[in-house]
């Protein structure tokens, strides 16, 4: 890992990984317009002042991300790169499978099975470890400043949210709270 970041254009690039996320948000928004508008702000909800401004925040953050990794390179044949493609695949496997228990689940209930029972926000989870993957597999600590980042972007709109769960699910959702945390319940 180097203090000067890389920025070279190639092939083997981070941009492999994240072309997955962009891959996936557009299979749902063709093929379900339904579920993607379900997985937007609702429109009953009242976002905070913070909620505004980290959402104002981190849309150009990931959009700065994706274009980043167009010039990051792999370190590919590393111990770096095996570590982060394992990481990257688990949380691939995750968001793929919160994104369909999210899809399954009926508007007016909230979504507590499958990866759910083990994590209140498993895509939150998840996207998180898709850039702790791609920071780790290409060796940038740019990528891992990032990853930080987000995960503080993604704590504070975890509490709005379940705010709004709380007021739109009401004891069904407090129940829910009590028994799954916020990130991550070892199973069983």
């Amino acid at each position: 890992m180097s203090l000067r970041p890389a920025f070279e254009l190639g092939l083997w690039n981070a941009w492999i990984f994240m072309i997955w996320l962009l891959i996936q948000t557009l299979a749902i928004r063709l093929f379900s317009k339904e579920v993607y508008k379900k997985a937007g702000q609702p429109p009953d909800m009242k976002p905070s002042r913070m909620y505004k401004i980290i959402g104002y925040i981190s849309t150009p953050m990931w959009l700065l991300a994706t274009a980043y990794s167009i010039f990051l390179p792999f370190k590919l044949g590393t111990i770096w790169f095996a570590t982060g493609l394992s990481v990257f695949l688990l949380g691939l496997i995750i968001n793929t499978i919160a994104t369909i228990n999210f899809a399954a689940t009926p508007m007016n209930e909230p979504v507590t099975r499958g990866v759910y029972r083990y994590s209140r926000h498993p895509i939150y989870m998840a996207l998180l470890l898709i850039y702790l993957g791609v920071g780790i597999a290409s060796a940038s600590w740019v990528f891992l400043l990032l990853t930080v980042l987000m995960a503080v972007q993604v704590s504070f709109s975890m509490i709005d949210e379940e705010c709004y769960c709380l007021e739109r699910y009401g004891d069904a959702y407090s129940e829910y709270m009590k028994n799954v945390p916020r990130w991550i319940r070892v199973p069983k």
